[in-house]
């Protein structure tokens, strides 16, 4: 499967070497913006929030053992 990986980049690159359109250019060029801004931007600010939460709960050494956590989930794992 890597092979397969490499091929398609290397299809891709010489692809967007031959593109003269800004606009497929610049259409290009805001999928990667997306992409190095991570998750963080897509999630909610309650999201965030919660994370934060967890963070300092962790922080402070509020932990729940792994096991306990697999009990209350159980039905979603």
């Amino acid at each position: 499967m890597q092979a397969g990986l490499e091929s398609k980049k290397i299809d891709l690159i010489q692809w967007l070497s031959s593109v003269d359109d800004l606009k497929v250019l610049d259409q290009i060029s805001d999928i990667r913006a997306k992409d190095l801004k991570g998750w963080w931007s897509d999630i909610s600010e309650e999201e965030k929030a919660s994370i934060a939460k967890g963070v300092e709960d962790a922080d402070k050494g509020n932990l729940k053992p792994h096991s306990e956590a697999r009990k209350v989930y159980k039905k979603w794992l």
